[in-house]
């Protein structure tokens, strides 16, 4: 099998030179295999819900043992960034499939029959360009004059509020973001940030905390003021941990609860 030095990328100059040089030299072959495809994920070359070369074709490719990219494609999947079809192949996930759409809606009504994820109704209230502030700047990553999009919607399930969220995206990567746009898309919201702008959430860190309704989330929720509520902050992040949306949710847990898989 040959050594790392002759696993360059299909096409050099598609790959940044820094990938290359920080990678540390006892890096074990099948995560150099790994960091190439998803260097290629990130490029756009197997574009979300498309099929990737096979893994006798990847091997060639990159000239590797099938079993390396087997491992390489495993540990993909298993990150949520590659599905696996019975038969069929290997496909780049997307928020649209239902093993998907739910990594980052951990609400649960109290009655979902095996803690089954169910949809909820969603009522956008308003979608606006606006200045950040300097914490939300920095948790962006945001360059001196970057505005924001400030999303707020409701979440209601059987016809009552359950959750107010107020998202913040930076604006240059969600140009003509509007609450028209986000209403009339059927699917998930990060469905229409994937396919309409071109950015995919791959991961999320969380702040969980209880705390009081206020005046305003109290009369968006439906509940009086100082009812409980869990508050969760987000970051999400894109390739390259990449952060691209903050978000503040207020949940309801009168009837639902905040499920969540240990491994």
């Amino acid at each position: 099998m040959p050594g790392p030095a002759t696993l360059a990328p299909a096409t050099p100059s598609a790959a940044p030179s820094s990938q290359q040089t920080d990678a540390p030299a006892f890096s074990p072959l099948y995560q150099q295999i790994k960091a190439l495809l998803t260097q290629r994920l990130q490029l756009g070359e197997w574009r979300p819900g498309e099929a990737i070369p096979s893994e006798v074709e990847l091997a060639a490719r990159f000239k590797v043992s099938q079993g390396t990219v087997r491992k390489a494609i495993d540990e993909l999947a298993a990150e949520n960034l590659l599905v696996r079809r019975q038969g069929k192949g290997t496909f780049v996930a997307t928020h649209a499939e239902a093993t998907i759409q739910f990594r980052f809606l951990r609400l649960t009504p109290d009655d979902a029959a095996g803690g089954e994820r169910v949809a909820m109704e969603r009522r956008f209230i308003d979608c606006v360009r606006q200045r950040p502030s300097p914490e939300l700047a920095r948790a962006l990553k945001l360059r001196p004059n970057d505005a924001v999009v400030r999303v707020r919607r409701v979440l209601s399930f059987r016809g009552v509020p359950v959750v107010l969220d107020d998202i913040w995206l930076p604006a240059p990567l969600f140009k003509g973001l509007t609450a028209e746009k986000l209403s009339g898309y059927r699917g998930p919201m990060y469905g229409l940030f994937e396919t309409e702008f071109g950015v995919r959430m791959i991961r999320a860190e969380e702040k969980i905390r209880a705390v009081a309704a206020d005046e305003a989330s109290a009369g968006l929720l439906a509940l009086p003021a100082g009812a409980p509520l869990l508050s969760v902050e987000r970051l999400s992040m894109t390739y390259g941990d990449k952060p691209v949306e903050w978000r503040l949710g207020l949940y309801n847990t009168a009837a639902h609860y905040y499920r969540n898989e240990l491994s």
